[in-house]
C-alpha cells in the first residue's frame, strides 16, 4: 500500500498577505537602527526622506515609463511575434515615453526643488562650500553623501512599485506612487517641525514616524468585492 502523498501546508488568504509584509517590517527595523546608530535628529530624517522621495521615486516613474516596453521585448505575451517587430514596437513605446519622462523630470523636479528651498529654510544642511539661503550643487551633494544608504530602506519598502504590472492593491499602478510618497513626506515634515519646536526631538518620535512610512497600508484596504453570481429571474428558471 503506497504512502498517502502530503500536500503542502498553505497559509490562508489573510496570513499570506501579512506574510508579505515582512520586508516593510525590515525596512521599518532597519531605517529605525540606521537613524539611533548614526544619532540622527530631525534634520536628518526629514533630508533622508527628500532624497528618498526624489530619486527612488522619480526611479519608479522611469519605470513605469519604460519598464514594460523592455519587459515585452524579453519576455513577450506571444513568443511566436518574431523578434524585429517586438524591436520596433519597443523603440516606438521607448521614443513616445521620452516626451513623457521630459514632462516628469521638470514637474517632479521641480517640485522636489522647492521643496528642498523650504527645508533648508527650517533645517539646513551644514558642510564644506554651502552656504545660507538657496540650495547649491553642494548642499546637493551633501545630502547624498549623507544619507544615500536610506536609498535601500525606501527601495525595498517602495519594491511593489517596480513590478512590470503592479498589483491592483497598489496606490494607482503608476506615477501616483511616487507622488503620494511626496504628500506623505509633507506631512511628515510639519510633524517633524512640530516635535522639534516640542523638543520631542528624540527615537521614540522616530520610531512612530517610522511606523506611519513603512507599514504597509496596503493591507488594511477592504479588498474589493467580488461581483456576485448571475441569479436567474423567476421567468426563466420555471
Amino acid at each position: 500500500m503506497s504512502d498517502p502523498v502530503e500536500t503542502p501546508a498553505v497559509l490562508p488568504v489573510g496570513a499570506a498577505r501579512w506574510v508579505s509584509a515582512l520586508p516593510d517590517l525590515a525596512a521599518f527595523a532597519a531605517g529605525l537602527g540606521m537613524a539611533w546608530a548614526l544619532d540622527w535628529k530631525a534634520r536628518d530624517l526629514v533630508w533622508s526622506l527628500w532624497l528618498s522621495s526624489l530619486l527612488v521615486g522619480y526611479s519608479i516613474i522611469v519605470w513605469r515609463i519604460f519598464g514594460a516596453a523592455v519587459t515585452d521585448f524579453i519576455r513577450p505575451a506571444d513568443p511566436a511575434i518574431p523578434a524585429g517587430p517586438r524591436a520596433a514596437l519597443a523603440g516606438i513605446r521607448i521614443f513616445g515615453g521620452l516626451f513623457v519622462l521630459a514632462f516628469f523630470t521638470v514637474h517632479f523636479g521641480f517640485f522636489h526643488y522647492v521643496h528642498s528651498v523650504f527645508l533648508n529654510s527650517f533645517f539646513p544642511i551644514q558642510g564644506p562650500g554651502i552656504a545660507r539661503g538657496m540650495p547649491s550643487r553642494a548642499l546637493y551633494l551633501q545630502v547624498f553623501r549623507d544619507y544615500w544608504p536610506f536609498l535601500f530602506v525606501t527601495a525595498l519598502a517602495e519594491r511593489d512599485a517596480f513590478r512590470t504590472r503592479p498589483a491592483p492593491t497598489a496606490q494607482g499602478g503608476g506615477f501616483m506612487v511616487a507622488y503620494s510618497n511626496v504628500l506623505r513626506m509633507h506631512m511628515l515634515i510639519f510633524f517633524f517641525a512640530a516635535a522639534h519646536l516640542a523638543k520631542l526631538d528624540n527615537i521614540v518620535v522616530y520610531a512612530i514616524v517610522y511606523a506611519v512610512y513603512f507599514f504597509p497600508w496596503r493591507l488594511v484596504r477592504k479588498p474589493a468585492a467580488a461581483a456576485p453570481d448571475k441569479v436567474p429571474s423567476p421567468a426563466r428558471s420555471g
